[in-house]
């Protein structure tokens, strides 16, 4: 290629490249379209993970206090209505969820509940009590469920009678049930 030739293509490929440059007014309205449209597809989606996620706390927390009160009961043979008791460090109150322990009349079964904060999150309970075991040796053996609400409520378990042994019986659905074990 001769030089003056090579000299003008150079040339004029750099012009054509300063005129080219940007966006036009049309490519950028159809990329806002495009974003727009997957935002409002996943913006629901990402707004039930969050909910999954505060919901999270009041689970694990209630697995916590079940555990610690079935440990409580085989030191002390009772169960107790204090959090600082179990030894847990879990707060009474916290952003998303009130916690609490209510203990029937005959001291049987004990209750701790996580009741939402928010509105658009669900509530909890723990339901811990002791049955006779080995009919021979009559010891006590404690039993524990984990429950939710059927949908996002700020209102608590508020009471358990002494012969609730499920989360049906106490207007909740047992955590257990949909994975196919108990705790």
């Amino acid at each position: 290629m001769k030089p003056d030739f090579q000299a003008k293509f150079l040339q004029h490929l750099n012009n054509k490249r300063k005129q080219d440059e940007g966006f036009t007014l049309i490519e950028l309205l159809v990329v806002i379209i495009i974003i727009g449209i997957l935002a409002a597809i996943a913006l629901p989606s990402l707004l039930g993970q969050v909910a999954k996620a505060k919901q999270a706390e009041a689970k694990n927390n209630i697995g916590a206090i079940n555990r610690a009160q079935q440990a409580y009961f085989l030191e002390w043979q009772q169960f107790t209505t204090g959090l600082s008791d179990l030894g847990v460090g879990i707060k009474t109150l916290s952003e998303n969820y009130e916690y609490s322990i209510k203990n029937t009349a005959n001291g049987t079964t004990i209750t701790s509940v996580a009741r939402a904060r928010k509105v658009a999150l669900r509530s909890y309970a723990g339901i811990v009590g002791t049955t006779i075991g080995n009919s021979e040796t009559s010891e006590p053996l404690t039993i524990a469920f984990a429950c939710e609400s059927f949908k996002p409520t700020t209102q608590g378990l508020d009471a358990v009678a002494d012969t609730v042994t499920s989360c049906q019986q106490a207007g909740y659905k047992d955590l257990a049930a949909s994975k196919g074990g108990g705790t």
